[in-house]
């Protein structure tokens, strides 16, 4: 299975988050299916399937985000030295007629457009990747094509 890239924070944030679900959440989701399970007649109860509902949720949350921990490749500033966009890199942008914008190059896992994480597996932040200050890129969406220059990396 592939690395996941996380960041420091990123990956504190889903161990609280499978840590909330092991131990609160699933207790919670229990109470809840035995209550309904208490109140009498399953077959029409409609407590009771919205209660195995979140549990198979709440379970699938579970497994993913330890898939996820088990694969992470925490990202950090010593991961770039050379000055090259790679996960982790924060890289100011100009594209013509634009103001610069600055993104930070994350994993999927994180992406957080309306926050300027972008994934690297996105058109503008896989355009990016192994690219350095200066070079000029076309970037490919769906939406057309555009270029962009590279201003700064950090």
């Amino acid at each position: 299975m592939p690395s996941s890239y996380l960041t420091r924070e990123g990956y504190d944030k889903s161990e609280q988050e499978l840590e909330y679900l092991r131990t609160v959440k699933r207790k919670e989701v229990a109470e809840r299916l035995q209550d309904a399970m208490e109140d009498g007649e399953l077959i029409e109860n409609a407590e009771f399937e919205a209660a195995k509902n979140e549990q198979s949720f709440v379970e699938g949350r579970i497994k993913d985000l330890e898939i996820l921990l088990a694969n992470a490749h925490i990202i950090g500033e010593d991961d770039n030295p050379q000055g090259i966009v790679k996960v982790g890199s924060k890289v100011t942008i100009l594209e013509e007629g634009y103001d610069p914008e600055c993104y930070m190059i994350v994993g999927p896992a994180e992406a957080d457009p309306l926050n300027n994480k972008i994934s690297n597996e996105s058109p503008i932040g896989h355009a990016l990747i192994n690219h350095k200050v200066g070079d000029k890129i076309k970037v490919e969406t769906p939406g057309g094509a555009f270029d962009v220059e590279i201003l700064q990396i950090d």
